[in-house]
């Protein structure tokens, strides 16, 4: 027969027992609500969530580079796409501006895939002659005003797009085939919005008002004469003309097409596409376009366009740290009334803008 104590025993026994039912249900009733606050982030709803913080984010990088545009004035298109991701932003990417020298890089895939195709060969010797010595940028105007140079091809391709040499450059567009072989090659690919019409040398003579004399009275003096001797009435008549004309013009997105197809290796083969990429990334001039704002280190491979006074650019494939994937991005700045730095300075406040927006939303 059971004892009191034991009975004390037994019903100390049935309230442990009670209050371990009751912690076991408040834990399960606990561990649902939290499932239940965990569940929107699961699978498709957490995608949901972070598409719509990525809308977010770009509607607000829209907003800043229409801001960014007004510092520059004039007609600002700006396009850009992460490589990797395929995400894109572009602000009047469909509109047609004037490419200056960024028309180079056009130039340069035609020129090597007339090289793979052994058509001509990097290692060819050109003799530079006299009336191949043209006005403008670079280096071989600069030193030179007598022929008796001879480069390899190599050797101009890194002229025209370290330094923007436009000797080389016309050089180079006669061996790529002229004008109309550029544009024809970059429409077989499925690039519709870029135009190279003319030489270096004729863009120049088009917008300073003068004509050109027949090619074998080409000389860098008597170009130069030409030049300093054009009106200034004729001068500004012929800059109207010039930035009303659609030729040798590009829109950003095209460019930026262009510059992804190249990254991906879908124009040229790899040692070809290497090549490339690294004398772009050896580029000296506009070191405040594009790159004037980024952190120090951050490899960009780009081409850089101007007119003084009228027409600014630059276009280039930038590679984001610890593996964040690579930007193809154009930004293009038709504006007669700014100054080149205040414009410059918009094309880099631009290209950070967007560095730090596909940085953390790739």
């Amino acid at each position: 027969m059971p004892t009191h104590s034991s009975g004390n025993n037994l019903a100390k026994m049935g309230r442990l027992e009670f209050r371990r039912r009751v912690v076991r249900g408040f834990l399960a009733a606990f561990l649902l609500c939290l499932l239940a606050s965990i569940a929107p982030l699961l699978p498709s709803e957490a995608v949901a969530v972070d598409e719509q913080a990525y809308l977010t984010a770009k509607g607000r990088l829209q907003q800043e580079l229409t801001r960014l545009a007004g510092l520059a004035g004039g007609t600002v298109g700006v396009s850009a796409i992460h490589i990797e991701s395929g995400r894109q932003i572009s602000l009047h990417g469909g509109e047609r501006l004037p490419m200056a020298s960024t028309y180079k890089v056009p130039i340069a895939v035609q020129l090597l895939t007339r090289v793979e195709k052994g058509e001509i060969s990097l290692g060819e010797m050109i003799e530079v002659k006299a009336s191949d010595l043209h006005l403008g940028t670079g280096t071989l105007t600069g030193l030179l005003n007598q022929p008796g140079v001879i480069l390899s091809v190599r050797n101009l391709l890194e002229l025209m797009l370290i330094v923007s040499d436009n000797s080389a450059t016309d050089l180079l567009l006669r061996l790529a085939g002229g004008p109309e072989v550029v544009t024809s090659r970059l429409k077989e690919i499925g690039i519709n919005g870029i135009e190279v019409s003319r030489s270096t040398l004729q863009m120049i003579a088009d917008r300073s008002g003068f004509q050109l004399p027949p090619e074998g009275d080409w000389t860098l003096k008597a170009l130069q004469d030409l030049e300093a001797k054009a009106p200034e009435e004729s001068r500004r008549a012929a800059r109207r003309r010039f930035e009303a004309d659609l030729r040798d013009t590009s829109t950003p997105d095209a460019m930026v097409l262009l510059l992804e197809r190249i990254y991906r290796g879908s124009l040229l083969n790899p040692e070809t596409t290497d090549l490339l990429l690294d004398i772009m990334s050896r580029c000296r001039t506009g070191e405040g376009r594009l790159k004037g704002l980024l952190p120090p280190g951050v490899v960009v491979a780009h081409k850089t366009g101007t007119f003084p006074g009228s027409v600014l650019d630059d276009a280039g494939i930038m590679t984001l740290p610890d593996g964040g994937g690579h930007v193809a991005m154009a930004v293009f700045i038709k504006s007669p009334e700014a100054a080149d730095a205040k414009s410059e300075r918009a094309i880099a406040h631009i290209s950070r803008a967007i560095y730090d927006f596909f940085l953390f939303h790739p």
